[in-house]
């Protein structure tokens, strides 16, 4: 009976030992969801209430103001989508990490458009449009499948193709945008765009792009390219060095708005397809949010009257904006039309 209770007391010193080094074990405590502008508290807990001599917080990677084992962010300066949240705790000498992420919403609902259509022009069957832009009077387009990518300059009445040059077997074509008559050209998964002389379609030079995943829809502003690249967020390059410079999140007021595809600046807002969904957001390009979103499932059927599409393959792509003439041009992967279009606000 002696040795028994020597073993228990043994055992119970044992397991007070284990107990008293056991790791200390943190959790960053957030709210569920955050709409932007709200002030959003986020806190370090020790699991097992045990004592912390400080904390520190960051936002993004730069540290913020905090309160004991709280912090307040201002969403206003953080804008929408994923931001990293971590906390560095130090205790007997050591410090320990904890990674999280809060999501920010935008704090309104898109406004919802219809359209009507204004002309209709014949496009051609076999062009798998990824890209799209009005140029002095011609739509320059170009299309993607490997073996198969080409760039084209356009009549638009006819559909005739005016001039056409083929992309190296090996790449997988994407969009365009044209920049002091030099047409950038992006690719799919190759992490590389090409230049060419808009006139006489000569290939000039290469680009790279590092950060952003792949190359997918291309447009520009003032200073800057813009680029999607298939997922919620568009890109910013040097239009001179063609780095990339930022990017922003695009957020709706309740999901990530991702599969952003083909883009076109219009009257200072990014029009983007939206990949397999026959829509076009239109996104405000200092802060992500979707102010519209233009429902254009019904120019499908208007396809399908004459032109059977292929399901998953086939869809809404190509967005093209005549400044001058206020002509807003949409089309598809092989779609055997070309729709100008005008949208209208429900």
């Amino acid at each position: 009976m002696k040795n028994f209770s020597t073993l228990i007391s043994f055992l119970s010193i044992l397991l007070l030992a284990v107990s008293c080094d056991d790791p200390y074990k943190f959790s960053i405590e957030k709210p569920a969801k955050i709409i932007l502008n709200e002030s959003v508290t986020v806190k370090m807990l020790e699991k097992n209430g045990k004592p912390v001599d400080k904390i520190q917080f960051y936002i993004n990677g730069k540290e913020i103001a905090r309160e004991g084992n709280t912090a307040t962010i201002n969403t206003t300066n953080l804008g929408v989508g994923k931001h990293s949240v971590s906390a560095l705790a130090f205790f007997k000498g050591k410090t320990k990490k904890k990674n999280s992420f809060i999501e920010v919403f935008a704090n309104r609902k898109p406004a919802i458009y219809d359209y009507k259509i204004v002309n209709t022009y014949p496009h051609d069957t076999k062009a798998y449009t990824q890209g799209l832009e009005y140029h002095n009077g011609f739509l320059y387009e170009t299309t993607g499948r490997r073996g198969q990518s080409s760039l084209r300059k356009v009549e638009i009445k006819t559909g005739k193709v005016l001039q056409k040059v083929d992309l190296d077997k090996k790449y997988f074509g994407e969009g365009m945008t044209i920049v002091n008559n030099k047409i950038i050209w992006l690719t799919w998964e190759n992490k590389k765009g090409f230049v060419y002389d808009v006139e006489t379609f000569k290939q000039e030079k290469e680009f790279a792009y590092n950060k952003s995943k792949e190359g997918w829809g291309l447009t520009q502003n003032k200073n800057n390219l813009i680029k999607s690249d298939g997922t919620n967020k568009i890109w910013f390059l040097d239009k001179k060095t063609f780095k990339e410079k930022h990017s922003i999140q695009v957020y709706t007021h309740d999901r990530a708005l991702e599969s952003l595809n083909e883009l076109e600046l219009i009257n200072g807002k990014i029009y983007g397809n939206i990949y397999q969904k026959s829509a076009i957001a239109i996104i405000n390009p200092k802060t992500g949010i979707v102010e519209g979103l233009a429902d254009l499932r019904h120019l499908e059927q208007e396809m399908e009257k004459t032109q059977k599409l292929v399901e998953n393959d086939e869809v809404l792509n190509g967005i093209a904006y005549d400044k001058e003439n206020e002509r807003l041009f949409v089309t598809g992967k092989n779609w055997g039309k070309l729709f100008e279009i005008k949208l209208i606000k429900k």
